[in-house]
């Protein structure tokens, strides 16, 4: 599923129209980037958590010459799968559905 994708399900699940359900993608990614950026966990209970994680600098090797060559230390984002969402994809487990919100 891409980004369009996305838009089109989540407007049509939550009977909104495809430009509010891009911007709320949009919003929301916006916002677990910054938090995470910052050095903030967003956790999505049942979904994940969205955290950063440290790497140390190491040392690897250029394949083609087999020379050593050091690797900075970096920090990258990281994803951790809820209980609910393992156990949903590995199929244990059906997904639960909520009533779509009404309009009023």
């Amino acid at each position: 599923m891409n980004k369009s994708e996305l838009i089109e399900a989540l407007a049509t699940k939550v009977d909104i129209s495809k430009a509010a359900a891009g911007n709320a993608i949009d919003a929301l990614v916006e916002i677990i980037t910054t938090a995470v950026a910052k050095g903030d966990d967003v956790a999505l209970v049942g979904f994940g958590t969205f955290k950063s994680a440290k790497r140390a600098a190491r040392t690897g090797r250029n394949p083609a010459t087999g020379a050593a060559l050091k690797i900075a230390a970096t920090t990258l984002p990281k994803f951790t799968a809820g209980a609910t969402f393992k156990a949903v994809v590995a199929g244990k487990k059906a997904v639960a559905k909520k009533p779509a919100a009404k309009k009023k």
